[in-house]
């Protein structure tokens, strides 16, 4: 039965092809994140161990919404891990770095698939699929999160000093 929807055929296809990216670049990250949580050592283990695990589950739950969308448009969801290497943005890893360097990459990961929907959201923005913004929306804001949260662990720990601040002390107040 033809799809009535009041989005076109080839508006659904482009749609489908952006959002077929993302559910690729959701399940690397996905699985890399679930690899460093199995894997992570050093004196942050635990921190770490609970953030990657409520980041990869986060992220396994969105892999659905992602799919079903695309279903509803119309197309099938890709659903090999072969595809999602073809389709992905992010680079697998195959050996097992130092914790610094898992944050570092999972950091990567978060901002490419904000990227990633960032640009589907403006195919669906303009073929006016709302719900395919509004899911792309929600994902921007979990993944700049994220990345936000993974950003601040490789701080070195020292408050940056406000100008204002700098300046009063200079003075010898």
């Amino acid at each position: 039965m033809a799809i009535d929807i009041g989005i076109s055929d080839k508006d659904r296809a482009r749609i489908a092809e952006s959002l077929s990216g993302m559910l690729a670049d959701s399940y690397i990250l996905y699985l890399k994140t679930h690899n460093f949580h199995w894997n992570v050592t050093g004196p942050m283990f635990q921190t770490l161990h609970i953030l990657f695990m409520q980041q990869y589950t986060e992220l396994w739950n969105a892999l659905d919404l992602i799919a079903e969308r695309i279903r509803a448009l119309g197309h099938p969801a890709p659903g090999s891990y072969k595809r999602y290497v073809e389709l992905s943005s992010i680079k697998e890893e195959e050996g097992v770095p130092s914790a610094h360097d898992m944050i570092r990459q999972l950091v990567a990961g978060q901002e490419a698939v904000t990227r990633t929907a960032r640009a589907a959201f403006k195919v669906a923005d303009g073929a006016d699929d709302q719900p395919t913004a509004d899911l792309l929306t929600q994902r921007m804001e979990v993944h700049e999160k994220n990345a936000w949260m993974l950003r601040v662990l490789l701080e070195d720990g020292g408050a940056v000093t406000a100008p204002v601040a700098k300046k009063a002390r200079r003075r010898g107040k």
